[in-house]
């Protein structure tokens, strides 16, 4: 099942700044959303690296970025230190937005089969509606620059 097309289910999160993000404060903004399992462990840094790499190409032509994982707060502020990550974490922690957003569910890890957290990335049109949805991102350190591809049209 895929999300393109249809209306951006709503959230409302606590982002690593401090502040309650929902889906509404980004009406008429560019949103990209990107799901991972776990703060500090190497294909999540270099999938955050890379949208930090990206960061300000993406905030010039007005996109915004947004992390989301289970992790809390403070490991989420750990994480934006150790790498100088510039766009908020959202913390998840019952991963009621990673299932709204089908970031959640049945994957394969080490070669078992396990639930958690689907590295997975969806960009919401400035209408709220899905334009782009990578369900399953497999190499996590090339994806950032696959996202840019695609916004840069």
């Amino acid at each position: 099942m895929s999300l393109e097309g249809k209306n951006a289910p709503d959230f409302s999160l606590e982002g690593s700044d401090g502040k309650l993000h929902t889906l509404k404060q980004y009406a008429g903004k560019t949103v990209v959303i990107y799901f991972y399992p776990k703060d500090n462990t190497p294909g999540c840094t270099k999938e955050a690296c890379g949208f930090r790499d990206n960061y300000k190409e993406l905030t010039d032509s007005g996109v915004t970025v947004l992390g989301v994982s289970k992790d809390s707060i403070a490991a989420h502020g750990k994480f934006i230190t150790n790498y100088t990550l510039p766009f908020v974490l959202l913390s998840d922690p019952d991963s009621s937005m990673m299932q709204a957003y089908e970031a959640f569910g049945e994957k394969v890890m080490c070669g078992k089969k396990t639930i958690g957290t689907i590295r997975s990335t969806v960009i919401v049109g400035p209408d709220g509606i899905v334009k782009k949805q990578w369900a399953k991102v497999a190499k996590a350190e090339q994806h950032p620059d696959q996202v840019l591809a695609y916004l840069r049209g």
